[in-house]
């Protein structure tokens, strides 16, 4: 992406499952970015579905990540209104272990996700 008007967000070791964040992020790719965004405010308030299901922590976290790599975009001074989502991506993060009492040395296991989001201005 060298040569190119970009701007990037990554967050890493959000608690957010692997497979909905995929499901999300394939559906943003290539998108404009204000469609983008209505999609997944449309999921966190119900109005929209993605196969009958509605994904509202996974859309929470990646709508975060899309409004700061769009405030990267108007820091370096890039036109918000031609900006589209170039690679939206998903990778499994680092496993965490929960203590689960004072006296036993194993707990849960929690997964974690990274998500990494560049925009392109067209």
């Amino acid at each position: 992406m060298i040569g190119k008007k970009t701007s990037s967000a990554r967050i890493d070791a959000v608690q957010i499952s692997l497979k909905h964040a995929k499901i999300l992020c394939n559906e943003l790719n290539k998108k404009r970015v204000g469609r983008a965004k209505t999609l997944l405010e449309d999921l966190i308030a119900n109005k929209k579905s993605l196969d009958g299901k509605y994904y509202t922590s996974a859309s929470k976290k990646i709508l975060e990540i899309l409004k700061s790599a769009e405030a990267n975009a108007m820091a370096k001074g890039l036109n918000t209104e031609q900006l589209f989502v170039s690679v939206a991506k998903a990778d499994k993060g680092r496993t965490f272990i929960r203590p689960k009492s004072r006296f036993k040395s194993r707990g849960r296991r929690m997964k974690s996700t990274n998500v990494e989001i560049i925009l392109e201005e067209r």
